[in-house]
């Protein structure tokens, strides 16, 4: 296997970039948490922050010119990632308190939305993080009940055991190829994803014996639970506020495979994911724009991926990324040059 990762001895003369750095990424959490718990106006904060201030920080800060290697110690890093799982389930318990209190108002419309963009960037980038770490271990298990309070409980099955084996083949939900836009994706690849996962399982015909049944089971039977001890408007906040989360999910699903292609007998490699050195999505993301490296080898961890020398880069970071691609003309556009020439017509 041909892995490109930047492990050379001139990579590791470089001097680790500090972790403090990825604390970056406990701003987004805790100034929406704040704003839920000023209410009013506020709750907007979140949603100019991450679309508005984001996207212009990745493009400021730019990337680095020469990766640094991981520090020896992983234990900041790991503190950090579970500071993020612990967000997630703080999160929602704030939000649906502001809801109880304010009801279907226009600002609650702004802070449901701001608080899924945190269950988007806090909460299932860490369990994708924390779904690759031995199943059944702790983490792996705050990483499920991280995807259960998103209502996305499948993807951790669907990711590990089809996305990583059939990525950028045409069976892949998550990988979009070159004519598709970004809405007709999420529309397509959501419904896809769980009909794969339940499939993973499919011989299992009870629903109790099959986990992503089990899970969309135990998922409904809790809103049904919230809605009826405490409210349906709040049953239906938490829905809400997960639905967005997974959009952000997919939209990232769609910039880090979009149009990248490969032949079915052909061996998956570095080449089959995009990859972004913009420091801001790094720092905020828990390296997830190293995608590249990442599936090379999924068990590593964050802090410990390096970026793949030659692959395809995105033109900036994850934030950067995102206005352009929810206007799908513009995005194929942008993107064309960019998408490897053996893999333009396939």
């Amino acid at each position: 296997m041909s892995e490109l990762l930047v492990w050379t001895t001139s990579a590791r003369s470089v001097r680790p970039e500090p972790w403090a750095f990825h604390l970056f990424g406990l701003v987004t959490p805790i100034v929406i948490i704040i704003s839920l718990l000023e209410g009013s106006f506020w709750m907007m904060t979140g949603t100019v922050l991450v679309l508005g201030l984001y996207p212009l920080l990745d493009i400021l800060l730019s990337e680095r010119q020469s990766p640094a290697p991981s520090a020896d110690d992983g234990r900041p890093y790991e503190a950090i990632l579970m500071i993020h799982a612990l967000a997630i389930p703080v999160l929602v318990a704030v939000l649906l308190w502001r809801a109880h209190l304010d009801g279907p108002t226009m600002w609650m419309g702004w802070g449901i939305f701001s608080a899924g963009i945190v269950g988007g960037a806090s909460g299932i980038i860490t369990a994708h993080e924390l779904g690759h770490r031995r199943p059944g271990s702790f983490k792996w298990m705050v990483g499920r009940f991280t995807m259960f309070m998103v209502n996305y409980s499948h993807f951790t099955i669907e990711h590990n055991y089809n996305h990583h084996k059939d990525v950028a083949l045409p069976s892949d939900a998550a990988s979009a190829p070159a004519s598709r836009g970004l809405w007709l994706h999420i529309a397509m690849t959501v419904p896809w994803q769980f009909i794969s996962a339940v499939k993973v399982d499919f011989s299992k015909r009870s629903i109790w014996g099959n986990r992503v049944l089990r899970g969309l089971l135990l998922q409904i039977l809790a809103i049904i639970a919230l809605g009826m001890l405490l409210s349906w408007w709040l049953a239906l906040v938490w829905v809400l506020f997960g639905a967005t989360a997974v959009i952000l999910l997919e939209y990232v699903n769609y910039i880090r495979h979009y149009g990248l292609r490969r032949k079915d007998d052909e061996r998956q490699t570095e080449m089959h994911s995009w990859q972004s050195e913009a420091r801001w999505s790094r720092w905020t993301l828990l390296e997830l724009t190293r995608h590249p490296a990442h599936h090379m080898k999924a068990s590593l961890p964050y802090w410990q991926l390096q970026p793949c020398e030659g692959v395809p880069t995105l033109p900036t970071g994850y934030y950067g990324c995102f206005w352009p691609c929810t206007i799908p003309p513009l995005w194929k556009r942008w993107m064309r040059s960019r998408i490897p020439e053996s893999m333009r017509q396939t």
